[in-house]
C-alpha cells in the first residue's frame, strides 16, 4: 500500500516513472458530452500522480481511453496500444481509476500482470490505494478481481434468466433472422414471398427427400439466404444456401409458430407459415435411415450418367438437376462450379439431361452391334474360359439393341451405363465418351449368374483399370 511521501527534494531525472492512464466505459452512451465519464477517470488518476510528483511520477502525454468495450476480454484497441508500448519500455506505472476499468476477468488480469511484471511495470488503482509493488496490494487485488468477476457472473445470470423468461412468453429475442419473416418491436411479421418460398422449401423435401437435390434445384432458381440489416447496421444473409442453411429452415419450429430455447419448446407470439402435420412429416423423413432415402431418391429420379458427366472447362463433376416451367419439369446435368458459384464463372454451364443421354446411348449401339467389338469381346470370353454363349448368340443378344434396352427401366439402364460407360467429358463444341470393354464382360457375367445386381456393381469397380474399348467423339 502506497502512502502520501513526506516533504523531499525533487527526483533526479534518473528516477522519473513514466505513467500511463488507463480508462474504460462498457457502452458509448454520455461518451458525446463535453465532461464525460472517461475524462472523470482521467482527472482523478492525473491528481494522484500529480500527488505523487515527488517521487517521480509524471503523466505521458499518450491516452489510452477505450469507449464502449466490455471489460470481460481483453480485446480493446487502446488496452493493446498500452500493451505494446509497456513492451517496447515505455511505461514504467499503469494508473486506473477502479481495478475493473482494465479488466472483470481474473484470469485475464492474470496474463496482463505476468506482461507488468516481466517489464518491471507497476500497477495502481487510485480508489482502491494500493499497488503491485507491495505484498498486500496484490493480496487486495486478487480480492477485489474475485468480487469483481463474482458481479459479472451474476449480472450474467440474471440477463440468462430474463432472456429464457422472454422465451418462454413466445418472444423473439434476437440471432439470425429467420426466411419468411421480418422483425418489429421483437415481434416477427411474416414476409408473404419468402413464406411462399419456405412453404416450398418443406413441401418439396418431403417428395424428393433430398437435402442435395433440393439445394440445386434451389440454386439453379437462384434462390438465396435472408437478406436484412441487423441492428448494429451490418447487412446479413443474401447469399447461396447451402446444406446447413437448408437443415436449420426445416428444423426450426418458429415455421409452426414456436420459439424453441434450450431444447424446449414454447408457443410464439407470431403466426406460422407451415401446418404442424407438414412440419411432422419432414421430421419423419429425417428420421428414415439416409442410405435408405438416398437410395428412394435415385430409383424416384434416376439420371442416365449420375456420377460419369464432366465438365472440361473448369474440371467439375457435373450433377443432375431440374427446374420447373409452365407447370413441366427440364433436367439437366450442370457443372457443380456454375452450381456453387455463378453460370459466369464456367462456359458449358448446363446441357439438357435429354439429349446427352441420347448422344452416349446412339454411341453404346454403334460399338456393341460392330463386328470388331464383338470379336474382341469373344476372345475376352474365350480367355476368361467362358463357353455357355457362343459367339452368334451374343451377336443375337445385341442386335435388337432398342428392344433390349427399351425393356429395361430407367434404374435398370443407369446401372448398365455405370458398366459400359467410363467417364463423359463436356467441353463448349464437343463431347467425349470413354467406353469400357470390361463392362460387357461383367453383363455376361451377370447373364450367368442369374443378374445380382449388387456384385455386378462391385465387379466393374474392380475391373476399372482394364483398358476400355476406345474413346469416341460427338459434336
Amino acid at each position: 500500500m502506497r502512502s502520501r511521501p513526506s516533504l523531499k527534494p525533487a527526483a533526479d531525472k534518473s528516477e522519473i516513472k513514466r505513467c500511463a492512464i488507463y480508462t474504460r466505459k462498457s457502452n458509448e452512451e454520455g461518451l458525446n458530452k463535453e465532461h464525460n465519464t472517461l475524462q472523470a477517470q482521467r482527472e482523478r488518476a492525473e491528481n494522484y500522480i500529480l500527488s505523487q510528483a515527488d517521487s517521480g511520477w509524471r503523466v505521458i502525454p499518450e491516452n489510452y481511453d477505450d469507449g464502449g468495450f466490455s471489460g470481460g476480454n481483453i480485446e480493446r484497441p487502446a488496452l493493446k496500444r498500452m500493451m505494446d508500448d509497456i513492451q517496447n519500455g515505455r511505461i514504467d506505472i499503469v494508473v486506473v481509476y477502479k481495478v475493473d476499468r482494465i479488466s472483470r476477468s481474473l484470469m485475464d488480469f492474470y496474463d496482463l500482470l505476468k506482461v507488468f511484471e516481466k517489464h518491471g511495470v507497476e500497477f495502481v488503482s487510485v480508489t482502491q490505494n494500493f499497488d503491485t509493488s507491495q505484498p498486500m496490494g496484490k493480496l487486495m487485488l486478487n480480492m477485489l478481481l474475485s468480487f469483481a468477476q463474482f458481479e459479472r457472473e451474476v449480472i450474467r445470470e440474471r440477463i440468462l434468466d430474463k432472456f429464457e423468461l422472454s422465451k418462454q412468453k413466445g418472444i423473439f429475442m434476437g440471432g439470425a433472422l429467420p426466411l419468411g419473416y421480418r422483425v418489429e418491436s421483437r415481434k416477427l411479421y411474416i414476409v408473404p414471398e419468402e413464406a411462399k418460398t419456405v412453404r416450398h422449401i418443406f413441401e418439396r423435401f418431403v417428395t424428393i427427400k433430398s437435402i442435395t437435390r433440393l439445394l440445386e434445384e434451389l440454386t439453379i432458381a437462384g434462390i438465396r439466404t435472408k437478406y436484412y440489416i441487423s441492428g448494429s447496421g451490418n447487412e446479413r444473409g443474401g447469399q447461396e444456401m447451402d446444406k446447413q442453411y437448408l437443415y436449420r429452415i426445416l428444423k426450426n419450429p418458429i415455421y409452426i409458430g414456436k420459439i424453441q430455447h434450450k431444447g424446449k419448446i414454447y408457443e410464439g407470439q407470431h403466426e406460422a407459415i407451415i401446418p404442424q402435420e407438414l412440419f411432422d412429416k419432414v421430421q419423419e423423413t429425417f428420421k428414415e435411415c439416409p442410405v435408405a432415402r438416398g437410395n428412394y431418391t435415385k430409383n424416384k429420379n434416376p439420371a442416365l450418367l449420375r456420377g460419369l458427366v464432366t465438365c472440361t472447362c473448369c474440371d467439375a463433376a457435373m450433377t443432375a438437376t431440374a427446374a420447373k416451367k409452365d407447370n413441366r419439369l427440364y433436367r439437366y446435368y450442370t457443372s457443380t462450379t456454375a452450381n456453387r458459384k455463378s453460370y459466369d464463372v464456367c462456359r458449358v454451364g448446363s446441357v439438357p439431361m435429354a439429349e446427352l443421354d441420347a448422344l452416349v446411348v446412339a454411341q453404346l449401339r454403334s460399338l456393341i452391334q460392330s463386328p470388331e467389338i464383338l470379336t474382341r469381346i469373344q476372345k475376352l470370353m474365350t480367355e476368361a474360359n467362358i463357353t455357355h454363349f457362343g459367339f452368334e448368340e451374343l451377336r443375337q443378344q445385341l442386335k435388337d439393341f432398342d428392344g433390349f434396352w427399351k425393356a429395361m427401366t430407367a434404374l435398370e439402364q443407369q446401372r448398365i451405363a455405370e458398366l459400359l460407360v467410363k467417364r463423359v467429358d463436356v467441353s463448349t463444341d464437343e463431347v467425349r465418351i470413354d467406353l469400357r470393354l470390361d463392362g460387357f464382360m461383367t453383363l455376361i457375367s451377370q447373364h450367368k449368374e442369374g443378374g445380382n445386381d449388387a456384385p455386378t456393381i462391385q465387379r466393374r469397380r474392380k475391373h476399372s483399370d482394364h483398358p476400355a474399348a476406345g474413346s469416341l467423339q460427338a459434336a
